[in-house]
């Protein structure tokens, strides 16, 4: 009863920040992202009745913490499946976590998936959707392949994602710049519980509709510079929401307002490209395939940057037989 996953972590273009239950993961509003081809966590699960107890390895991480979140999501599967089988989980992410780049997602959608085949479940992918969510929201969106929308759903069967295009669909490209590996200074999960205190969070949460829709439509006709003036527009909005919340949450480094400032000034020398972040210090820069090259050549100038990710458009999670044990 053994099963290994790969799931890509996502990028939200249009992000979620608060949540209408935090039991069930039920964001305030919907959102739509794009899974990054190099981006992956690998998770290796098996149940095993001679366990006593779950065995978890979570390689490049200490954080009792992060067992404790993997065990309460095996919890979860364990009573889908009605069985109480013990469980030996290894996971590890190809990039650094707790920076911004969304290792909880590809981290909960590949446990989602590796862990459901390891103890006989079959689900549909709005199934491990749902599932995943429950682990951490934004694993829903690295279920589904290429660019995915999470439905804004009231209860937990409504609130999962879908794919609105596969990843061959638009030869766009993610830069991700690594400006630090340090662990940020509060999870997603904890910041979370405090957007409802900012002054502007009902505002956002009436017009991110509209918002959606139009991203949506510049989506569906490629429509790049309308596509990026409106992502980066969101992305400062997100964390306008963080900065003026109480307290306040402040995740960007000096090296993360200097790049912002780097995107801006090359856009105005004709570079098309358009910056976008998570909740983190890490920055991702979106542009078209035939940009990547001169986006690469300039992060490589800004000495402060300590790794560049190229990642594409990707499939959702998939099942693997190169198990890590």
């Amino acid at each position: 009863m053994k099963a290994t996953a790969i799931a890509p972590s996502n990028i939200a273009f249009i992000k979620y920040w608060g949540r209408k239950d935090e039991k069930l993961r039920l964001p305030a509003n919907g959102s739509l992202s794009m899974n990054l081809s190099n981006l992956t966590t690998t998770t290796t699960v098996e149940f095993n009745k001679k366990l006593r107890k779950d065995v978890i390895i979570v390689k490049d991480s200490n954080n009792e913490k992060d067992s404790l979140r993997i065990i309460n999501h095996l919890n979860r599967i364990r009573d889908l499946a009605g069985l109480s089988l013990s469980a030996k989980v290894v996971t590890q992410n190809n990039f650094p976590s707790s920076t911004g780049l969304s290792s909880s997602a590809s981290g909960f959608a590949a446990l989602t998936l590796a862990a459901t085949q390891a103890i006989g479940l079959s689900l549909s992918e709005k199934e491990l959707s749902i599932l995943s969510r429950q682990g951490s929201g934004s694993a829903c969106r690295s279920v589904p392949g290429g660019f995915t929308e999470w439905i804004d759903g009231n209860t937990s069967q409504t609130s999962y994602a879908v794919s609105l295009y596969p990843p061959e669909y638009w030869d766009i490209v993610d830069v991700v710049a690594i400006v630090s590996n340090e662990k940020k200074m509060l999870p997603t999960s904890e910041g979370q519980k405090s957007a409802q205190s900012s002054p502007f969070y009902s505002k956002r949460i009436l017009l991110i509709d509209e918002k959606i829709k139009q991203c949506k439509e510049y989506l569906s006709k490629k429509d790049f510079v309308s596509f990026g003036e409106l992502i980066e527009k969101e992305a400062l909005e997100m964390h306008a929401i963080m900065l003026t919340s109480n307290p306040p949450l402040i995740y960007w480094l000096p090296v993360t307002v200097l790049l912002i400032k780097k995107v801006l000034e090359w856009r105005r020398e004709g570079l098309s490209c358009y910056f976008t972040i998570n909740t983190g210090q890490d920055i991702h820069i979106i542009c078209q395939k035939k940009e990547v090259k001169l986006v690469v050549e300039r992060l490589h100038t800004i000495k402060e940057i300590k790794k560049i990710i190229i990642n594409h458009p990707a499939k959702g999670a998939y099942l693997t037989n190169n198990h890590l044990f």
